[in-house]
Formats: structure tokens, sequence, C-alpha cells
């Protein structure tokens, strides 16, 4: 029997992987009966849809670009474009997984209340869900740092093909592209890559993604918490919550008395604090919950 903890919301225990799936899952449903619940996804959900993550326990070893690297140094700059060029149609065309379809269509019971996600790749907008906060951005609008312009990538996408005939060819004769949960793709060469300024006033332009190292905007943080402050559950889906960003939304619900559960693959910054954990596949264990709810 997997016992939730009550009222004081203590601690939960670290649990082995995938133990008492079947009944963890249960508790989980348990805890959504009646309750306004919202959901903060990360990384691990969407690696079902072929995007990888940065810290899964099988995720290979990368280091993102930073916001500073990224406005200091045109060569930085470049090298970005050059992956993204690539890696952001791999992101386009990945579609949603069951995770993503359930939560939408547990917004469209009335199950839960909104969602907020760390992730950057549309899947829970393409799966169906309405309200939703992108937490970081998404990978399909370009902004100009200068003068605030903001374009689709869709058409800068036609710009950069037009300045760089055959690169994503020359790049495949090179071997497999590796992707990365950013719109980006790893590569070695990108010295032959042309880059586009800002069509309006020729400044830098930077994929509205909020890059490590770079803050949030206000609104979207406020939106989030709004979330959080009307909920009477917080459960989060595939994040290791390392970064601040999303955690902070977890010490919100904690500090003002409202449970945690967690859903991933391995130890999370939360576990401590949190009312319920489930270490397992993220399809599977929300598959089982819905099954559950039995609604």
């Amino acid at each position: 029997m997997v016992r939730v903890r009550d009222t004081a919301w203590t601690p939960a225990e670290r649990t082995r992987p995938d133990a008492d799936l079947p009944e963890r899952a249960d508790a989980l449903a348990d805890l959504m009966r009646g309750r306004r619940t919202v959901f903060l996804t990360g990384a691990g959900i969407s690696t079902p849809s072929g995007i990888p993550d940065y810290r899964g326990p099988d995720s290979p070893g990368r280091t993102p670009m930073t916001y500073q690297q990224f406005v200091g140094d045109p060569a930085f700059r470049r090298h970005y474009w050059a992956r993204n060029h690539l890696g952001w149609r791999h992101m386009e065309a990945a579609r949603p997984n069951a995770a993503h379809l359930l939560l939408a269509e547990w917004e469209r019971r009335g199950t839960l209340t909104g969602v907020i996600t760390q992730n950057v790749d549309l899947l829970h907008l393409k799966a169906g869900s309405r309200r939703l906060v992108d937490l970081h951005g998404t990978y399909a609008v370009v902004t100009c740092l200068a003068c605030g312009l903001r374009q689709s990538r869709w058409a800068l996408h036609e710009q950069l093909d037009r300045l760089n005939p055959g690169f994503a060819e020359r790049v495949a004769t090179r071997g497999a592209i590796e992707v990365a949960p950013d719109a980006d793709a790893v590569l070695e060469d990108t010295a032959d890559f042309h880059m586009v300024d800002c069509p309006r006033c020729s400044g830098v332009l930077k994929p509205d993604i909020v890059y490590f190292g770079e803050n949030v905007p206000a609104h979207r943080v406020q939106e989030a918490n709004a979330l959080v402050d009307g909920s009477d559950l917080v459960v989060v889906v595939g994040s290791s919550l390392t970064v601040r960003s999303g955690y902070r939304f977890v010490r919100r619900a904690v500090t003002t008395g409202t449970p945690v559960a967690v859903i991933n693959r391995g130890r999370t910054r939360a576990h401590d604090e949190a009312t319920l954990t489930i270490d397992g596949d993220c399809v599977e264990v929300l598959t089982r919950v819905d099954r559950a709810l039995g609604t």
C-alpha cells in the first residue's frame, strides 16, 4: 500500500525506480480527484517524441550556449545559428506523444487547470493544450535584441537557406546529426555559415528562448504564479528541477501548503518536499493515472 502524506505534506520517501508503480499511479489519481491541478513539465515528457533532454539518466553530456556567449561573441552566434538551422527543423517535425495528449484531454475534461512547461518544443500546443505558459519561450519566434522586432522562425529559415545553399546537405554527408533539446544541433565546423541580421535595424537576432544565464520574462512568471496560486495540487512531470526557473513554482506551492507530486526518471530537486514521488516513464505513469481516474 502506498501511503500519501496528509495535511502537513511532509517530505516524501525516496523510492526504488518503478517500485509500486500501479499503486503510486492510483495514489496520484486520488490526489487529483476534486482538486484544481496544474502540471509543470520538463524535457522528460518530450523524450518519447524524439527530443532529447539535458539531464536524464541516459543523456550524453552537453554544454548549452549561455546568453552571455550569444550576445558577446559573433563567432558563438554564427555557431549557434548554423546548428539551429538544422535543429529547429527536427523540433518542428516532432509530434506530441501520449503524455502531451493526455494533459490536453484532461484540460478539456476539467481535470487540470493549466500547464507550465519548461520546454520550447511547442508539443503541448500541438497536442491541444490551451491554458499554457511557455516558461522558456518557443523555437517558433525570433526576436531582435535591439528594436524588439519579432518574426517567425519559418521566415528566417527561408532567408538562411538562400544565404547558405546546400549547407544542410553538406552537413548530412558528415554523418548523423545529434539534436539538442533547445532546437539546437550538435555540429563542429560552422565557419562557412552566413548569419542574418534584423531586417529593420540590422540588430542581433535571437530565438525567443530563455538561455542559460538569462531571466525568464516577468509576465510569464506572473502567469505561472497565477496558475500555481489558483491550484490545489502541483504535479511535476519529467523535470529534475535543477534550474531555478522551474523549481521556484514548487517552492511557491510548498510554502503555501499546496501538495506537490513528482513523476520523473531519477531523483529531483523537489523529492524531499513532495507529497508523492513516482520514478517512472511519463507516458506509462500518466496512462495508468488516466485509467485510475476513470473519466
